[in-house]
């Protein structure tokens, strides 16, 4: 599939939004009461980071990337 330069940032910034709003969610799941932040927002950054490698991978092997 060929798709343009322009459709294909458009295809990552999509897939940087979905990893965002998955890092936010594992880290509010993740956070306890008294207990601090930093470890709340290292997993989130794990779930990103894992979020937006599988998406890519995802999107790589269809072909789209």
């Amino acid at each position: 599939m060929k798709l343009s330069f322009g459709v294909r940032v458009l295809v990552v910034i999509i897939c940087i939004l979905i990893s965002v709003i998955v890092a936010m969610v594992a880290g509010f799941i993740s956070h306890s009461p008294g207990s601090p932040i930093s470890g709340a927002v290292l997993y989130g950054g794990g779930a990103f980071a894992g979020c937006l490698i599988l998406c890519l991978a995802v999107l790589s092997a269809l072909g789209v990337l």
